[in-house]
């Protein structure tokens, strides 16, 4: 029974009321404001008109009044169930954000502090067979942590170390402050008989001679002692299924099942993600008095430190294979998440898909994601990196209720979550490791390491019970001396972007290089590392997404507002990076273009380079995919779920099968090919120089035999073979004569060198089938397609087109309303406008 109807809302001051008086089945709440559960108190008040939207203009600060106040939740319901004597009811929250207090019937059950897990109460005596009233108080977080040590070191803000809530929620370098509260998922009431399943984990202990050996723990609470219970297991794949029945002897069962020609899950690019439904019945007698039902897959994991010649690695096996990790990281997809819709997750998660990513890597600073959010993952075959929720910060866990509180928090979360398939690693934090120790050596911190026990001994030692299938790593970046050295374990490259010089060994100071040259995505090319869990740069959101969060008059470059969309710390950078690529914008519109033209091809560079060092680079996970709100940030979609052009230069770069062109200023021009798939390729290659009018300067074609999963270089070239033009006026053209992927375009010249003609672009519109028809005279660099609407997505954006090329683009409409073809416009980075037919 889901208590989702009739719930209402209303604030006070603290210690204004009477708890009892408002919790009370009497009490008058006819007043209080309608709400939607799960959801929030911000998106209540919003979606009532009494607050404004605060991702619009400044309207964050002006809500910031919210997290002051004392919130109470009330909802009525009807009972209409007679309880037998081996029956009992309970009252389960799945989450409470966060300090909260709840009542039934005027009777307080408990108080909870942690947004992350749910919370049950024993209800058998309370409810009444009827009429029933909820009341949820929520207390404002500086009321809990007023008294606490503000003197622990923590990014963004102090008070939120002492609270197991989204960091995020605080503000953070991509996202506003808004400090959530509510009931941000579901409430439900369970009648339980006799005994019910506690939990259940299935583990795949072999996969060999066309076996599998699964092996099915189940934890009963047999509350009641009762006699007479037994199990029913049933594993389905399709038209087969595997069952087995048990008698239930003790409170922890072990099951086995034999798996016949079993279906593996793979990630999507080198399989089939198959699942199998497993169901777990637990009967007293012939009744059915307990279930659990879950998609689940039969695949093995292991993560590589050592290669086969002792090398170090950091590198995934998915059944047996060698993965290059491709993918980027996750942030909740709305700052206020508990009212985000299943439908948003689904459209993200696919369209990480169709970017050809294969794994995502859940930021320790957010939310343990929706069940939607692994559920899809598992669907469409991609791995996840799970970080524990602990990012940025010196942790108190010194404090014994803290770490009690986050005890329960890993106990609940591994059992729910180690299920999934998709779940590859655990991960300790965020930067916790790596923060800590560069700070101590520049002695910004003095104190311990507090937080460590949670990372180097609760953890581990938790996992090697609750989750013994799946490699655990402390933290991330992690391994070497040096938290972040790219010779082992996994890095952050923030040399792109925030200019941190690397390599360093542990003691040394760190050193910041603020030049054009120092953040330049250039600096890609001298990274050795591993596995780089992070990197990354700014670019605009799209034009529509902006326009329609920022007040009228503000949208130009420079202005206050659009300043108020980037909450990095250093907004220079931006700056510097398009500096050294496409040149310092003057306007909006070119910002807009010259900041995603830098964003695009920066990724592009670094995710070639990392690709072409395959194996001894196994994963490059971009920050960051998504974005919490329409700001200027490093992700890839904008708030809107627009792609910016770095989402759609990805559905290349991360191409299973990638032709790319390596070049370095008065060197060889080298021809690589990057093959993840797992079977052999063969393909015919051409290379052609052209300038920007269409001539064609250099053709050449290479025949290639590739084996499964590996990197090649099949060719070199002298320069010489431009010696008669200039780079700053033609274009290299590689493509796959075979059709195993798109062209990739290369220029050896930087954008603000090229010396780009107008083209003359004619774009035809056939509405009935949402398509246009793009060709062009001359080469059209970065062809941008503009719509005023966030329901509109292109099949492609932001391409180049050359010359005599005819392009055709797909409109995929999300929405109701029709795709208003009059409004749109097409252009080219030099600013040339398209004759629109």
């Amino acid at each position: 029974m889901i208590i989702k109807d009739n719930w209402k809302i209303a604030y006070f001051d603290v210690n204004e009321i009477n708890s009892a008086e408002v919790a009370s089945k009497d009490y008058i709440d006819h007043f209080w404001i309608p709400a939607t559960v799960p959801g929030d108190v911000h998106s209540t008040l919003i979606n009532r008109k009494i607050i404004d939207n605060p991702f619009k203009g400044h309207n964050d600060q002006k809500s910031r009044w919210i997290e002051k106040k004392e919130w109470w939740y009330r909802t009525e319901f009807e009972y209409k169930e007679h309880l037998k004597d081996d029956e009992k009811v309970e009252l389960i929250f799945e989450g409470l954000d966060t300090f909260a207090t709840v009542f039934l019937n005027g009777r307080e059950l408990g108080s909870t502090d942690n947004m992350f897990i749910p919370h049950i109460f024993e209800v058998t005596n309370l409810i009444n067979y009827g009429k029933n009233v909820i009341a949820v108080k929520f207390d404002p977080i500086n009321k809990h942590v007023k008294n606490k040590n503000k003197d622990l070191w923590s990014g963004f803000s102090k008070e939120r170390v002492w609270v197991r809530k989204a960091q995020m929620n605080f503000g953070w370098d991509w996202g506003p402050r808004l400090v959530t509260t509510g009931i941000w998922k579901e409430v439900h009431i369970k009648k339980r008989k006799c005994a019910k399943i506690d939990s259940v984990f299935v583990k795949t202990i072999d996969i060999s001679n066309n076996n599998a050996k699964i092996e099915i723990d189940i934890d009963l609470d047999n509350y009641t002692h009762a006699n007479n219970l037994k199990l029913e297991v049933s594993l389905k794949h399709k038209n087969k299924e595997f069952n087995l029945k048990k008698k239930v002897e003790r409170n922890k069962e072990v099951i086995y099942l034999n798996v016949k020609e079993p279906k593996l899950w793979w990630t999507h690019d080198l399989g089939e993600p198959n699942l199998y439904n497993l169901i777990v019945k637990l009967y007293k007698g012939d009744i059915l008095i307990d279930e659990y039902k879950k998609e689940v897959g039969i695949r093995s994991l292991k993560l590589q430190h050592k290669d086969e010649n002792g090398n170090k690695v950091f590198t995934f096996l998915l059944n047996g294979v060698k993965v290059f990790a491709k993918g980027a990281n996750w942030i909740p997809p709305d700052s206020l998440f508990g009212a985000v819709d299943d439908k948003r997750y689904k459209n993200l998660i696919t369209m990480a898909r169709k970017a050809n990513m294969n794994m995502l890597r859940v930021w320790g600073g957010g939310i343990y994601e929706k069940d939607v959010f692994y559920q899809e993952c598992n669907r469409q075959g991609i791995l996840v990196w799970q970080d524990f929720m602990f990012a940025c910060a010196l942790y108190p866990d010194y404090n014994k209720d803290f770490i009690n509180n986050v005890e329960k928090e890993i106990i609940s979360v591994v059992k729910k979550l180690r299920n999934d398939p998709c779940i590859a690693l655990w991960c300790g934090n965020n930067e916790n490791d790596w923060l800590y120790e560069k700070m101590y050596s520049d002695g910004d911190i003095k104190t311990d390491f507090y937080g460590k026990k949670i990372y180097h001994e609760l953890l581990p030692g938790l996992l090697l019970n609750l989750d013994p299938t799946r490699p655990y790593w402390p933290s991330s970046p992690y391994g070497g001396n040096d938290h972040n050295d790219p010779r082992e374990g996994d890095t952050h490259n923030w040399y792109v972007w925030h200019g941190q010089v690397e390599p360093r060994k542990f003691g040394e100071k760190t050193k910041i290089d603020y030049s054009v040259e120092g953040v330049s995505f250039k600096n890609y090319k001298k990274d050795i590392s591993r596995f780089v869990s992070e990197f990354g740069m700014h670019a605009s959101s799209n034009e529509y997404t902006l326009k329609d969060n920022i007040p009228k008059g503000q949208f130009y470059w420079g202005s206050p507002e659009m300043d108020y969309r980037n909450k990095d710390y250093h907004h220079q950078k931006g700056i510097l990076l398009m500096e050294d690529y496409t040149g310092i914008p003057d306007d909006i519109e070119k910002y807009i273009k010259y900041s995603m033209l830098t964003q695009a091809e920066g990724l592009k560079f670094g995710v070639e380079h990392y690709r072409r060092r395959k194996p001894m680079t196994s994963g490059t996970l971009i920050w960051q995919l998504n974005d919490c709100w329409p700001g200027t940030s490093w992700s890839m979609i904008d708030y809107y779920l627009l792609p910016k052009a770095s989402y759609y230069y990805a559905r290349n770069f991360y191409n299973p099968y990638l032709i790319s062109l390596n070049y370095e200023p008065n060197k060889k021009i080298e021809l690589w090919v990057i093959n993840d798939l797992l079977e052999d390729i063969y393909d015919e290659i051409q290379l052609d120089i052209i300038d920007f009018y269409g001539k064609i300067i250099f053709r050449d074609k290479v025949s290639v035999d590739i084996k499964a999963n590996s990197s090649l270089k099949i060719k070199e070239y002298s320069i010489d073979i431009v010696k008669d033009v200039k780079l700053e006026e033609i274009a290299f053209a590689l493509r796959s004569g075979k059709g195993h992927t798109s062209k990739n375009i290369y220029f050896l010249s930087d954008q603000k060198n090229l010396n780009l003609p107008c083209p003359r672009i004619i774009v035809e519109i056939n509405e009935q089938k949402d398509e246009l028809k793009l060709k062009t005279d001359k080469m059209a660099r970065f062809v941008t397609l503009n719509l005023p609407s966030k329901n509109v997505v292109f099949s492609d954006n932001y391409f180049d087109l050359l010359p005599g090329e005819l392009k055709q683009i797909k409109l995929v409409n999300r929405g109701r309303k029709k795709i208003p073809y009059e409004q749109l416009t097409v252009s080219d980075i030099t600013g040339t406008e398209a004759i629109i037919k």
